[in-house]
């Protein structure tokens, strides 16, 4: 596939989608969301495909929306401005429910819709040198599509200051505060999302889907009788699926399960 503002490359059961609009700082439009989803899709459905990470060309991973793109709402009527909104929404959506784990490789500014991309990701790398920022409220916006994202990520009382501010914050305290899951080195960030990507091509394809929605699905319930009857069922269907019984065999049998025989890190 072609494309305009994104490069794709699939390595070893992982695919690179790549931002790419550097001189832009990798801004968001509708072709770059739309190519963005197209690729992250595609992946999704792509046999080959054992993880996805995003990533950005240049010194920002993502500076959030491009500010050209945003004003010509302005001339839409609201039903078009409304569709050309949930342009994000779908992108957000499709990395945060991906049945394939998603790794955001944050090397530099992430800065608005940029964070939402970073907090729809199930796995986040930063480097030392990354910086973030939810800018929206100095340009009289608000991060609407992405905060269910973000507020996730860091928890509700963060979201408040940052959200209100739009001050910047360094990459530590993005670590401190939860956003983000590991704090690199800037020439450790690539060792660090390899890592990562090697423990995920550790794990049975199908059960890391079933993890994710695990996770969705439990966060924030009441543990009763109803959740433990639910996470019983969950695990009863699961361990008798092949790719469990596949596992558990391996395990005896102290070897590689099939799914790790590729595993680049073996």
């Amino acid at each position: 596939m072609s494309y305009t503002t994104i490069e794709t490359d699939l390595t070893q059961g992982v695919a690179l989608v790549w931002l790419n609009r550097p001189a832009l700082r990798n801004a968001m439009n509708d072709v770059l969301i739309d190519e963005t989803t197209d690729a992250v899709q595609r992946a999704i459905d792509d046999e080959a495909v054992r993880a996805i990470v995003l990533a950005g060309r240049g010194t920002a991973f993502c500076a959030g929306a491009d500010l050209a793109w945003m004003a010509s709402g302005r001339t839409m009527s609201p039903e078009a401005s409304l569709a050309d909104s949930m342009r994000l929404a779908r992108l957000l959506r499709l990395l945060h429910d991906s049945p394939k784990p998603t790794v955001a490789r944050v090397q530099g500014p992430a800065f608005a819709g940029g964070m939402g991309l970073v907090a729809a990701c199930d796995v986040s790398v930063a480097s030392t040198e990354a910086r973030f920022c939810l800018s929206e409220v100095k340009l009289g916006l608000i991060p609407a599509m992405i905060s269910p994202y973000v507020i996730r990520a860091m928890g509700g009382q963060q979201a408040r200051r940052w959200f209100v501010t739009g001050e910047v914050f360094d990459a530590a305290e993005a670590w401190r505060i939860g956003f983000v899951h590991e704090l690199v080195q800037p020439d450790g960030l690539d060792e660090a999302v390899n890592g990562i990507v090697g423990h995920l091509l550790a794990g049975g394809p199908k059960a890391l889907g079933e993890c994710k929605r695990l996770v969705q699905d439990m966060t924030g319930r009441p543990i009763d009788d109803a959740i433990g009857r639910e996470t019983a069922s969950r695990i009863a269907r699961v361990r008798a699926t092949d790719e469990a019984q596949e596992g558990i065999a391996a395990f005896f049998e102290k070897r590689r399960p099939a799914w790790a025989a590729a595993d680049p890190a073996a």
